[in-house]
């Protein structure tokens, strides 16, 4: 059946967008990881959960009125873990998503625990002096490397491999929720770091521009990660790590759409979100919703 107008009535989902096509802007990989997490759980679920919540996320922006229908998403699969440590993990991840970095306008890497962070930067780009990163944490992950590779020291990995701390932004981050030392070597590397508070202070679309120009001012390409503890725990009960006080769903969104619109951002993450502990698929469903506002930032770049 087809309204007056001719377009057809039915439901399109952000379901629909994925395909085979390997020629479209965006691409999408799951990292399945779950080894080398602080707090055992089954993030390495994400992947095949977040996928099967974009069935009940419309295209159509009610606010915008945009449509993403026509947006192709080449959607990659899953990189084979298979139970594999972060050390393990980081030559397939690289070597799969390293390919769609390249390829593509805006790659997506959908996990698993935080520790894809680090592999996925260093696949956005060969030289990390050229390379920016940003992220929506509300944690440092600045835990000391020397016991191995954790979800909780991808940024303190990628400074040891050379990433300068002055191409680092951290938003978000927890008061009560990070040890002293971590806040000490932030400021000590040069990271610009938004506390939650300043975060409430000052309005999330601030932040995000200062620290956007920031980044950009510095780096040829930025990656976002998106750790989905960041946001406020009652609103994300599929986020382990998601404390009271975090940031609301409603500007996660905003954050995800400033990054799909901003030209120098080539790699996203969204990681830490462990479907064996959310209710009513509430995480789920916010995991989805973001991958619409990305892709609603996104398609404003041609604009």
């Amino acid at each position: 059946m087809t309204s007056g107008d001719g377009v057809a009535k039915q439901w399109h989902s952000l379901a629909g967008l994925l395909s085979a096509e390997q020629d479209a802007p965006v691409a999408l990989l799951g990292a399945p990881m779950a080894g080398g997490a602080v707090t055992p759980g089954a993030c390495d679920r994400a992947p095949e959960v977040f996928r099967a919540a974009l069935e009940r996320i419309s295209t159509y922006d009610v606010e915008t009125g945009q449509d993403l229908r026509g947006q192709g998403v080449y959607d990659g699969g899953d990189v084979a873990l298979n139970g594999m440590s972060p050390e393990e993990s980081f030559a397939p991840i690289t070597g799969a998503f390293s390919v769609l970095a390249a390829s593509h306008e805006l790659s997506i890497l959908i996990g698993g625990n935080n520790a894809i962070t680090r592999p996925g930067v260093h696949s956005a780009g060969s030289d990390l002096k050229s390379t920016g990163l940003i992220t929506l944490d509300a944690h440092f992950d600045l835990r000391d490397t020397s016991a191995g590779l954790l979800n909780g020291n991808p940024v303190q990995a990628l400074l040891d491999d050379g990433l300068p701390g002055a191409h680092i932004a951290q938003i978000g981050i927890a008061p009560f929720a990070n040890a002293a030392y971590m806040h000490e070597t932030a400021k000590a590397e040069g990271i610009s770091v938004y506390p939650m508070g300043e975060c409430r202070r000052r309005g999330i679309e601030a932040v995000l521009a200062d620290a956007f120009d920031k980044i950009a001012t510095r780096c040829d390409r930025i990656y976002v990660d998106f750790d989905i503890d960041v946001i406020e725990r009652g609103l994300a009960p599929g986020a382990p790590g998601a404390r009271p006080g975090g940031m609301t769903t409603v500007d996660f969104f905003a954050a995800a759409r400033t990054a799909g619109a901003h030209n120098k951002v080539s790699a996203v993450d969204l990681t830490e979100f462990d479907p064996a502990c959310d209710v009513s698929d509430i995480t789920a469903l916010v995991a989805g919703r973001w991958f619409g506002e990305l892709l609603a930032g996104f398609q404003t770049r041609s604009e």
